[in-house]
Protein backbone atom coordinates (compact mmCIF):
# COMPACT_ATOMS: atom_id res chain seq x y z
CA UNK A 1 0.00 0.00 0.00
CA UNK A 2 1.44 3.38 -0.95
CA UNK A 3 1.73 6.27 1.55
CA UNK A 4 -1.09 8.33 0.02
CA UNK A 5 -3.51 5.42 0.17
CA UNK A 6 -2.48 4.58 3.72
CA UNK A 7 -2.97 8.21 4.72
CA UNK A 8 -6.44 8.28 3.18
CA UNK A 9 -7.39 5.00 4.82
CA UNK A 10 -6.26 6.25 8.22
CA UNK A 11 -7.93 9.65 7.87
CA UNK A 12 -11.35 8.11 7.11
CA UNK A 13 -10.85 5.55 9.88
CA UNK A 14 -9.73 8.07 12.50
CA UNK A 15 -12.34 10.71 11.65
CA UNK A 16 -15.07 8.05 11.74
CA UNK A 17 -13.93 6.83 15.16
CA UNK A 18 -13.80 10.40 16.51
CA UNK A 19 -17.31 11.22 15.24
CA UNK A 20 -18.65 7.95 16.66
CA UNK A 21 -16.99 8.67 20.02
CA UNK A 22 -18.37 12.23 20.16
CA UNK A 23 -21.90 11.06 19.34
CA UNK A 24 -21.56 8.29 21.95
CA UNK A 25 -20.41 10.71 24.66
CA UNK A 26 -23.21 13.13 23.81
CA UNK A 27 -25.92 10.47 23.72
CA UNK A 28 -24.78 8.79 26.95
CA UNK A 29 -23.66 11.67 29.18
CA UNK A 30 -25.99 14.39 27.88
CA UNK A 31 -28.95 12.23 26.98
CA UNK A 32 -31.67 14.86 27.39
CA UNK A 33 -30.15 17.37 24.96
CA UNK A 34 -29.35 14.53 22.54
CA UNK A 35 -32.98 13.38 22.59
CA UNK A 36 -34.30 16.91 22.07
CA UNK A 37 -31.91 17.53 19.18
CA UNK A 38 -32.46 14.19 17.43
CA UNK A 39 -36.25 14.35 17.75
CA UNK A 40 -36.50 17.94 16.52
CA UNK A 41 -34.30 17.29 13.48
CA UNK A 42 -36.12 14.07 12.65
CA UNK A 43 -39.50 15.82 12.98
CA UNK A 44 -38.28 18.53 10.63
CA UNK A 45 -37.09 15.98 8.05
CA UNK A 46 -40.26 13.89 8.15
CA UNK A 47 -42.62 16.86 8.04
CA UNK A 48 -40.77 18.83 5.35
CA UNK A 49 -39.12 16.02 3.38
CA UNK A 50 -41.30 12.95 4.01
CA UNK A 51 -42.29 13.09 0.34
CA UNK A 52 -38.61 12.68 -0.66
CA UNK A 53 -38.35 9.34 1.17
CA UNK A 54 -41.55 8.08 -0.48
CA UNK A 55 -40.58 9.26 -3.95
CA UNK A 56 -36.95 8.09 -3.82
CA UNK A 57 -37.78 4.58 -2.61
CA UNK A 58 -40.30 4.23 -5.44
CA UNK A 59 -37.67 5.44 -7.92
CA UNK A 60 -35.25 2.79 -6.62
CA UNK A 61 -37.83 0.06 -7.30
CA UNK A 62 -38.34 1.37 -10.82
CA UNK A 63 -34.60 1.58 -11.47
CA UNK A 64 -34.06 -2.03 -10.36
CA UNK A 65 -36.80 -3.29 -12.69
CA UNK A 66 -35.37 -1.26 -15.57
CA UNK A 67 -31.74 -2.32 -15.09
CA UNK A 68 -32.56 -6.03 -14.64
CA UNK A 69 -34.51 -6.30 -17.88
CA UNK A 70 -32.45 -3.87 -19.94
CA UNK A 71 -29.67 -4.85 -22.32
CA UNK A 72 -27.27 -4.39 -19.39
CA UNK A 73 -28.82 -7.30 -17.46
CA UNK A 74 -26.45 -9.87 -18.97
CA UNK A 75 -23.27 -8.01 -17.91
CA UNK A 76 -21.20 -9.90 -15.35
CA UNK A 77 -20.17 -8.34 -12.04
CA UNK A 78 -16.58 -9.22 -12.75
CA UNK A 79 -14.70 -10.47 -15.79
CA UNK A 80 -16.80 -12.11 -18.50
CA UNK A 81 -15.56 -15.56 -17.48
CA UNK A 82 -15.91 -15.05 -13.70
CA UNK A 83 -18.01 -17.45 -11.64
CA UNK A 84 -19.91 -16.84 -8.38
CA UNK A 85 -17.80 -17.37 -5.25
CA UNK A 86 -20.68 -18.81 -3.22
CA UNK A 87 -23.48 -21.19 -4.12
CA UNK A 88 -26.92 -19.63 -4.50
CA UNK A 89 -28.31 -20.94 -1.20
CA UNK A 90 -25.39 -19.61 0.87
CA UNK A 91 -25.48 -16.33 -1.08
CA UNK A 92 -29.17 -15.93 -0.29
CA UNK A 93 -28.60 -16.88 3.36
CA UNK A 94 -25.90 -14.25 3.81
CA UNK A 95 -27.74 -11.40 2.09
CA UNK A 96 -30.99 -12.28 3.88
CA UNK A 97 -29.29 -12.38 7.29
CA UNK A 98 -27.50 -9.09 6.70
CA UNK A 99 -30.47 -7.29 5.16
CA UNK A 100 -33.26 -8.10 7.59
CA UNK A 101 -31.39 -9.03 10.72
CA UNK A 102 -33.11 -9.44 14.04
CA UNK A 103 -35.89 -7.07 12.93
CA UNK A 104 -37.70 -9.88 11.12
CA UNK A 105 -38.15 -11.88 14.32
CA UNK A 106 -38.69 -8.74 16.40
CA UNK A 107 -41.53 -7.39 14.19
CA UNK A 108 -42.89 -10.59 12.59
CA UNK A 109 -45.70 -10.88 15.12
CA UNK A 110 -45.66 -7.36 16.57
CA UNK A 111 -46.12 -5.22 13.45
CA UNK A 112 -49.19 -6.92 11.94
CA UNK A 113 -50.82 -6.91 15.39
CA UNK A 114 -50.00 -3.21 15.84
CA UNK A 115 -51.71 -2.36 12.54
CA UNK A 116 -54.63 -4.66 13.40
CA UNK A 117 -55.12 -2.84 16.72
CA UNK A 118 -54.62 0.67 15.28
CA UNK A 119 -55.35 0.65 11.52
CA UNK A 120 -55.83 3.67 9.25
CA UNK A 121 -59.21 4.28 7.62
CA UNK A 122 -60.95 1.15 8.96
CA UNK A 123 -62.33 -0.05 12.31
CA UNK A 124 -59.81 -1.72 14.64
CA UNK A 125 -60.07 -5.45 15.26
CA UNK A 126 -62.14 -6.19 12.15
CA UNK A 127 -61.44 -8.35 9.07
CA UNK A 128 -60.76 -5.08 7.22
CA UNK A 129 -58.18 -4.18 9.88
CA UNK A 130 -56.56 -7.60 9.39
CA UNK A 131 -56.33 -6.97 5.63
CA UNK A 132 -54.81 -3.55 6.28
CA UNK A 133 -52.32 -5.05 8.74
CA UNK A 134 -51.05 -7.65 6.30
CA UNK A 135 -50.91 -5.33 3.28
CA UNK A 136 -49.03 -2.73 5.28
CA UNK A 137 -46.52 -5.22 6.70
CA UNK A 138 -45.92 -6.53 3.17
CA UNK A 139 -45.24 -2.98 1.98
CA UNK A 140 -42.75 -2.24 4.76
CA UNK A 141 -40.81 -5.51 4.46
CA UNK A 142 -41.22 -6.34 0.78
CA UNK A 143 -39.65 -5.06 -2.42
CA UNK A 144 -38.87 -1.48 -1.36
CA UNK A 145 -36.16 -2.17 1.24
CA UNK A 146 -34.44 -4.72 -0.98
CA UNK A 147 -34.53 -2.44 -4.03
CA UNK A 148 -32.96 0.20 -1.80
CA UNK A 149 -30.16 -2.21 -0.84
CA UNK A 150 -29.78 -3.25 -4.46
CA UNK A 151 -28.93 0.27 -5.68
CA UNK A 152 -25.69 0.62 -3.69
CA UNK A 153 -24.95 -3.11 -3.76
CA UNK A 154 -25.15 -3.33 -7.55
CA UNK A 155 -23.13 -0.17 -8.15
CA UNK A 156 -20.44 -1.27 -5.66
CA UNK A 157 -20.22 -4.79 -7.10
CA UNK A 158 -19.93 -3.43 -10.65
CA UNK A 159 -17.17 -0.93 -9.87
CA UNK A 160 -15.29 -3.33 -7.55
CA UNK A 161 -15.30 -6.44 -9.69
CA UNK A 162 -15.83 -5.13 -13.21
CA UNK A 163 -13.69 -2.00 -12.98
CA UNK A 164 -11.24 -2.95 -10.23
CA UNK A 165 -12.09 -0.02 -7.95
CA UNK A 166 -11.82 -0.09 -4.13
CA UNK A 167 -14.82 -1.37 -2.19
CA UNK A 168 -15.87 2.11 -1.05
CA UNK A 169 -19.17 3.94 -1.50
CA UNK A 170 -17.21 6.87 -2.94
CA UNK A 171 -15.80 4.65 -5.76
CA UNK A 172 -19.26 4.55 -7.35
CA UNK A 173 -19.07 8.23 -8.28
CA UNK A 174 -15.89 8.28 -10.35
CA UNK A 175 -17.84 8.59 -13.66
CA UNK A 176 -19.50 11.74 -12.27
CA UNK A 177 -16.79 13.51 -10.24
CA UNK A 178 -13.60 11.88 -11.51
CA UNK A 179 -10.82 10.16 -9.61
CA UNK A 180 -9.73 13.41 -7.93
CA UNK A 181 -13.23 14.00 -6.59
CA UNK A 182 -13.45 10.47 -5.25
CA UNK A 183 -10.14 10.79 -3.42
CA UNK A 184 -10.87 14.33 -2.21
CA UNK A 185 -13.13 15.79 0.51
CA UNK A 186 -16.37 14.78 -1.25
CA UNK A 187 -15.36 11.12 -1.46
CA UNK A 188 -14.12 11.04 2.12
CA UNK A 189 -17.31 12.67 3.39
CA UNK A 190 -19.43 10.03 1.64
CA UNK A 191 -17.33 7.21 3.15
CA UNK A 192 -17.46 8.73 6.65
CA UNK A 193 -21.25 9.15 6.42
CA UNK A 194 -21.52 5.52 5.34
CA UNK A 195 -19.42 4.36 8.29
CA UNK A 196 -21.40 6.37 10.83
CA UNK A 197 -24.77 5.25 9.44
CA UNK A 198 -23.53 1.64 9.65
CA UNK A 199 -22.26 1.96 13.23
CA UNK A 200 -25.48 3.59 14.42
CA UNK A 201 -27.74 1.19 12.50
CA UNK A 202 -26.02 -1.99 13.66
CA UNK A 203 -25.68 -0.73 17.24
CA UNK A 204 -29.38 0.02 17.60
CA UNK A 205 -30.23 -3.36 16.09
CA UNK A 206 -27.95 -4.98 18.66
CA UNK A 207 -29.79 -3.11 21.37
CA UNK A 208 -33.20 -4.23 20.09
CA UNK A 209 -31.92 -7.79 19.80
CA UNK A 210 -30.63 -7.75 23.36
CA UNK A 211 -34.00 -6.55 24.68
CA UNK A 212 -35.79 -9.39 22.88
CA UNK A 213 -33.24 -12.02 23.95
CA UNK A 214 -33.57 -10.87 27.58
CA UNK A 215 -37.35 -10.91 27.33
CA UNK A 216 -37.21 -14.42 25.81
CA UNK A 217 -34.99 -15.95 28.48
CA UNK A 218 -37.13 -14.22 31.12
CA UNK A 219 -40.25 -15.88 29.69
CA UNK A 220 -38.59 -19.27 29.13
CA UNK A 221 -36.26 -19.61 32.10
CA UNK A 222 -37.21 -16.86 34.55
CA UNK A 223 -33.98 -14.91 34.05
CA UNK A 224 -34.70 -11.34 35.23
CA UNK A 225 -34.89 -8.44 32.76
CA UNK A 226 -32.14 -6.24 34.14
CA UNK A 227 -29.43 -4.01 32.78
CA UNK A 228 -26.77 -6.36 34.15
CA UNK A 229 -28.21 -9.33 32.24
CA UNK A 230 -28.42 -7.25 29.06
CA UNK A 231 -24.77 -6.23 29.38
CA UNK A 232 -23.78 -9.89 29.89
CA UNK A 233 -25.75 -10.82 26.74
CA UNK A 234 -23.94 -8.14 24.72
CA UNK A 235 -20.53 -9.29 25.96
CA UNK A 236 -21.23 -12.96 25.18
CA UNK A 237 -22.52 -12.23 21.70
CA UNK A 238 -19.77 -9.74 21.01
CA UNK A 239 -17.24 -12.52 21.41
CA UNK A 240 -19.23 -14.68 18.98
CA UNK A 241 -19.79 -12.09 16.26
CA UNK A 242 -16.25 -10.70 16.44
CA UNK A 243 -14.90 -14.25 16.25
CA UNK A 244 -17.05 -15.03 13.19
CA UNK A 245 -16.07 -11.74 11.52
CA UNK A 246 -12.39 -12.44 12.16
CA UNK A 247 -12.92 -15.91 10.69
CA UNK A 248 -13.81 -14.21 7.42
CA UNK A 249 -16.74 -14.84 5.10
CA UNK A 250 -16.05 -18.47 4.21
CA UNK A 251 -15.24 -19.83 7.68
CA UNK A 252 -17.27 -17.46 9.86
CA UNK A 253 -20.09 -15.41 8.34
CA UNK A 254 -21.20 -18.02 5.78
CA UNK A 255 -21.47 -20.79 8.38
CA UNK A 256 -23.59 -18.70 10.76
CA UNK A 257 -25.79 -17.47 7.89
CA UNK A 258 -26.44 -21.02 6.66
CA UNK A 259 -27.46 -22.14 10.15
CA UNK A 260 -29.66 -19.04 10.43
CA UNK A 261 -31.49 -19.83 7.18
CA UNK A 262 -32.18 -23.46 8.16
CA UNK A 263 -33.50 -22.35 11.56
CA UNK A 264 -35.77 -19.71 10.01
CA UNK A 265 -37.18 -22.21 7.52
CA UNK A 266 -37.69 -24.85 10.21
CA UNK A 267 -39.48 -22.38 12.50
CA UNK A 268 -41.82 -21.35 9.67
CA UNK A 269 -42.67 -24.98 8.90
CA UNK A 270 -43.51 -25.79 12.53
CA UNK A 271 -45.52 -22.55 12.90
CA UNK A 272 -47.60 -23.53 9.85
CA UNK A 273 -48.23 -27.01 11.28
CA UNK A 274 -49.39 -25.84 14.74
CA UNK A 275 -50.94 -22.52 13.70
CA UNK A 276 -54.00 -21.49 11.70
CA UNK A 277 -52.50 -22.72 8.43
CA UNK A 278 -55.51 -21.96 6.21
CA UNK A 279 -55.60 -18.41 7.58
CA UNK A 280 -51.88 -18.13 6.87
CA UNK A 281 -52.33 -19.22 3.24
CA UNK A 282 -55.30 -16.90 2.78
CA UNK A 283 -53.41 -14.04 4.42
CA UNK A 284 -50.49 -14.53 2.06
CA UNK A 285 -52.63 -14.77 -1.09
CA UNK A 286 -54.99 -11.92 -0.14
CA UNK A 287 -52.15 -9.77 1.25
CA UNK A 288 -50.11 -10.32 -1.90
CA UNK A 289 -53.06 -9.30 -4.07
CA UNK A 290 -53.67 -6.12 -2.09
CA UNK A 291 -49.95 -5.36 -1.96
CA UNK A 292 -49.55 -5.65 -5.74
CA UNK A 293 -52.90 -4.01 -6.52
CA UNK A 294 -52.18 -0.95 -4.39
CA UNK A 295 -48.43 -0.93 -4.88
CA UNK A 296 -48.02 2.46 -6.56
CA UNK A 297 -50.70 4.33 -4.61
CA UNK A 298 -49.43 3.00 -1.25
CA UNK A 299 -45.82 3.72 -2.23
CA UNK A 300 -46.62 7.40 -2.72
CA UNK A 301 -49.41 7.77 -0.14
CA UNK A 302 -49.36 10.96 1.93
CA UNK A 303 -52.10 13.20 3.33
CA UNK A 304 -51.73 16.45 1.45
CA UNK A 305 -54.01 18.44 3.76
CA UNK A 306 -54.61 15.99 6.57
CA UNK A 307 -52.70 14.45 9.46
CA UNK A 308 -49.53 12.66 8.36
CA UNK A 309 -48.77 11.26 11.81
CA UNK A 310 -49.19 7.62 10.81
CA UNK A 311 -47.30 8.02 7.51
CA UNK A 312 -44.35 9.69 9.27
CA UNK A 313 -44.32 7.31 12.23
CA UNK A 314 -44.45 4.15 10.13
CA UNK A 315 -43.75 4.44 6.42
CA UNK A 316 -41.36 7.39 6.34
CA UNK A 317 -39.60 6.03 9.42
CA UNK A 318 -39.17 2.61 7.78
CA UNK A 319 -37.97 4.08 4.48
CA UNK A 320 -35.48 6.26 6.34
CA UNK A 321 -34.32 3.26 8.39
CA UNK A 322 -33.79 1.09 5.30
CA UNK A 323 -31.85 3.92 3.64
CA UNK A 324 -29.73 4.16 6.80
CA UNK A 325 -28.91 0.46 6.39
CA UNK A 326 -28.19 0.72 2.66
CA UNK A 327 -24.43 1.52 2.88
CA UNK A 328 -23.77 -1.44 5.17
CA UNK A 329 -26.03 -4.01 3.52
CA UNK A 330 -25.16 -2.81 0.01
CA UNK A 331 -21.44 -3.08 0.69
CA UNK A 332 -21.80 -6.57 2.16
CA UNK A 333 -24.04 -7.85 -0.64
CA UNK A 334 -21.59 -6.45 -3.21
CA UNK A 335 -18.71 -8.24 -1.48
CA UNK A 336 -20.36 -11.66 -1.83
CA UNK A 337 -21.76 -11.22 -5.37
CA UNK A 338 -18.77 -11.41 -7.68
CA UNK A 339 -19.42 -13.40 -10.86
CA UNK A 340 -23.19 -12.95 -11.04
CA UNK A 341 -24.92 -11.11 -13.88
CA UNK A 342 -26.71 -7.83 -13.23
CA UNK A 343 -30.08 -9.47 -13.87
CA UNK A 344 -29.26 -12.38 -11.56
CA UNK A 345 -28.07 -9.93 -8.89
CA UNK A 346 -31.20 -7.78 -9.03
CA UNK A 347 -33.66 -10.69 -9.05
CA UNK A 348 -31.71 -12.46 -6.29
CA UNK A 349 -31.38 -9.40 -4.08
CA UNK A 350 -34.82 -7.87 -4.63
CA UNK A 351 -37.31 -10.65 -5.33
CA UNK A 352 -36.04 -13.71 -3.46
CA UNK A 353 -35.65 -12.20 0.04
CA UNK A 354 -38.75 -10.02 -0.42
CA UNK A 355 -40.86 -13.13 -1.08
CA UNK A 356 -39.25 -14.79 1.95
CA UNK A 357 -40.17 -11.78 4.10
CA UNK A 358 -43.79 -11.76 2.87
CA UNK A 359 -44.18 -15.47 3.67
CA UNK A 360 -42.68 -14.83 7.12
CA UNK A 361 -45.15 -12.04 7.90
CA UNK A 362 -48.11 -14.00 6.54
CA UNK A 363 -47.23 -16.88 8.88
CA UNK A 364 -46.30 -15.04 12.06
CA UNK A 365 -48.70 -12.16 11.54
CA UNK A 366 -51.55 -14.65 11.24
CA UNK A 367 -50.53 -16.29 14.54
CA UNK A 368 -51.25 -13.03 16.32
CA UNK A 369 -54.18 -11.68 14.29
CA UNK A 370 -56.10 -14.96 14.60
CA UNK A 371 -55.94 -14.67 18.41
CA UNK A 372 -57.06 -11.05 18.17
CA UNK A 373 -59.99 -11.94 15.90
CA UNK A 374 -61.31 -14.74 18.10
CA UNK A 375 -60.99 -12.71 21.31
CA UNK A 376 -58.20 -14.75 22.90
CA UNK A 377 -56.08 -11.63 23.42
CA UNK A 378 -57.43 -9.15 25.94
CA UNK A 379 -57.26 -5.40 25.33
CA UNK A 380 -54.61 -5.22 28.06
CA UNK A 381 -52.40 -7.83 26.36
CA UNK A 382 -52.74 -6.16 22.96
CA UNK A 383 -51.86 -2.81 24.48
CA UNK A 384 -48.75 -4.36 26.03
CA UNK A 385 -47.71 -5.78 22.66
CA UNK A 386 -47.99 -2.34 21.03
CA UNK A 387 -46.05 -0.59 23.81
CA UNK A 388 -43.43 -3.35 24.21
CA UNK A 389 -43.12 -5.16 20.83
CA UNK A 390 -40.22 -7.32 22.06
CA UNK A 391 -42.79 -9.27 24.13
CA UNK A 392 -45.15 -10.03 21.22
CA UNK A 393 -43.48 -13.17 19.92
CA UNK A 394 -43.45 -14.98 23.26
CA UNK A 395 -46.93 -13.84 24.33
CA UNK A 396 -48.44 -15.18 21.10
CA UNK A 397 -46.45 -18.43 21.03
CA UNK A 398 -47.74 -19.54 24.42
CA UNK A 399 -51.25 -19.79 22.97
CA UNK A 400 -50.31 -22.53 20.49
CA UNK A 401 -49.28 -26.21 20.75
CA UNK A 402 -45.52 -26.65 21.13
CA UNK A 403 -45.45 -22.99 22.17
CA UNK A 404 -42.49 -23.53 24.48
CA UNK A 405 -40.48 -25.26 21.74
CA UNK A 406 -41.40 -22.58 19.22
CA UNK A 407 -40.30 -19.92 21.69
CA UNK A 408 -36.95 -21.65 22.28
CA UNK A 409 -36.30 -22.00 18.53
CA UNK A 410 -37.34 -18.37 18.08
CA UNK A 411 -34.89 -17.38 20.78
CA UNK A 412 -32.08 -19.24 19.03
CA UNK A 413 -33.09 -17.57 15.75
CA UNK A 414 -32.99 -14.13 17.38
CA UNK A 415 -29.46 -15.00 18.50
CA UNK A 416 -28.30 -16.13 15.04
CA UNK A 417 -29.89 -13.10 13.35
CA UNK A 418 -28.19 -10.99 16.00
CA UNK A 419 -24.82 -12.49 15.06
CA UNK A 420 -25.35 -12.34 11.26
CA UNK A 421 -26.16 -8.63 11.39
CA UNK A 422 -23.29 -7.79 13.72
CA UNK A 423 -20.58 -9.84 12.01
CA UNK A 424 -21.43 -8.61 8.50
CA UNK A 425 -21.65 -5.04 9.86
CA UNK A 426 -18.24 -5.43 11.50
CA UNK A 427 -16.78 -6.80 8.27
CA UNK A 428 -18.19 -3.90 6.22
CA UNK A 429 -16.99 -1.27 8.70
CA UNK A 430 -13.51 -2.73 8.44
CA UNK A 431 -13.70 -2.62 4.63
CA UNK A 432 -14.93 0.97 4.52
CA UNK A 433 -12.23 2.15 6.93
CA UNK A 434 -9.34 0.45 5.11
CA UNK A 435 -9.75 1.98 1.68
CA UNK A 436 -12.19 -0.69 0.49
CA UNK A 437 -9.96 -3.68 1.20
CA UNK A 438 -12.10 -6.73 0.37
CA UNK A 439 -10.24 -8.72 3.04
CA UNK A 440 -9.67 -6.15 5.78
CA UNK A 441 -7.24 -6.78 8.64
CA UNK A 442 -8.52 -8.55 11.72
CA UNK A 443 -7.33 -5.69 13.94
CA UNK A 444 -9.92 -3.39 12.34
CA UNK A 445 -12.65 -6.02 12.76
CA UNK A 446 -11.86 -6.32 16.47
CA UNK A 447 -11.83 -2.53 16.94
CA UNK A 448 -15.18 -1.99 15.21
CA UNK A 449 -16.71 -5.01 16.93
CA UNK A 450 -15.70 -3.65 20.34
CA UNK A 451 -16.83 -0.09 19.44
CA UNK A 452 -20.32 -1.32 18.52
CA UNK A 453 -20.59 -3.37 21.72
CA UNK A 454 -19.41 -0.54 23.98
CA UNK A 455 -21.77 1.89 22.29
CA UNK A 456 -24.71 -0.50 22.72
CA UNK A 457 -23.83 -1.00 26.41
CA UNK A 458 -23.46 2.74 26.99
CA UNK A 459 -26.78 3.49 25.35
CA UNK A 460 -28.58 0.76 27.29
CA UNK A 461 -27.18 2.25 30.51
CA UNK A 462 -28.40 5.69 29.42
CA UNK A 463 -31.67 4.30 28.07
CA UNK A 464 -30.96 6.00 24.76
CA UNK A 465 -31.25 3.41 21.98
CA UNK A 466 -34.17 5.18 20.33
CA UNK A 467 -32.36 8.54 19.96
CA UNK A 468 -29.35 6.85 18.33
CA UNK A 469 -31.67 5.12 15.89
CA UNK A 470 -33.18 8.53 15.14
CA UNK A 471 -29.79 10.20 14.69
CA UNK A 472 -28.62 7.43 12.35
CA UNK A 473 -31.67 8.07 10.18
CA UNK A 474 -30.85 11.78 10.17
CA UNK A 475 -27.26 11.00 9.13
CA UNK A 476 -28.63 8.80 6.35
CA UNK A 477 -30.78 11.58 4.85
CA UNK A 478 -28.00 12.56 2.40
CA UNK A 479 -28.04 8.98 1.10
CA UNK A 480 -31.33 9.68 -0.68
CA UNK A 481 -29.36 11.91 -3.02
CA UNK A 482 -26.19 9.82 -2.93
CA UNK A 483 -28.19 6.80 -4.12
CA UNK A 484 -29.95 8.74 -6.88
CA UNK A 485 -26.56 9.92 -8.13
CA UNK A 486 -25.31 6.34 -7.80
CA UNK A 487 -28.00 5.29 -10.31
CA UNK A 488 -26.87 8.02 -12.72
CA UNK A 489 -23.20 7.11 -12.29
CA UNK A 490 -23.85 3.41 -12.90
CA UNK A 491 -25.84 4.12 -16.08
CA UNK A 492 -23.06 6.42 -17.34
CA UNK A 493 -20.50 3.66 -16.80
CA UNK A 494 -22.71 0.94 -18.33
CA UNK A 495 -23.18 2.96 -21.51
CA UNK A 496 -19.47 2.44 -22.23
CA UNK A 497 -19.84 -1.34 -22.12
CA UNK A 498 -19.62 -3.13 -25.46
CA UNK A 499 -22.78 -5.22 -25.59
Amino acid sequence: MNNNKAKKNNSVYIISLIITALIAVWSILFKDSFIVFSNSVFSFLTEKFGWSYLLSMTIFVGFCIFIAFSKYGKIKLGADDSKPEYNTLSWFAMLFGAGMGVGLVFWGVAEPLSHFIAPVGVEAGTPEAADFAMKTSFMHWGIHPWANYCILGLALAYFQFRKGKPGLISSIFEPLIGEKGVKGPIGKTIDILAIFATVAGVTTSLGLGVLQINNGINYLFGVPETLFIQIVIIIVFSVIYIWSAVGGIEKGIKVVSDVNLYLAFGLMVVAVIVGPNISMINSFVNGLGQYIGNFLSDSLFTNTYGDNGWVNAWRVFYWAWWIAWAPFVGAFIARISKGRTIKEFVLGVVLAPAIGSLIWFAIFGSLGIKLGMDGTLSAEVMSKIVSAPETALFIIMQNYPLGKILSIVSMILVCTFFVTSANSGTFVLSMLSTGGDLNPPNSKKVVWGVVQSLLAIGLLIAGGLKPLQTISIIAAFPFIFIMIFACASLIKALKKEKI
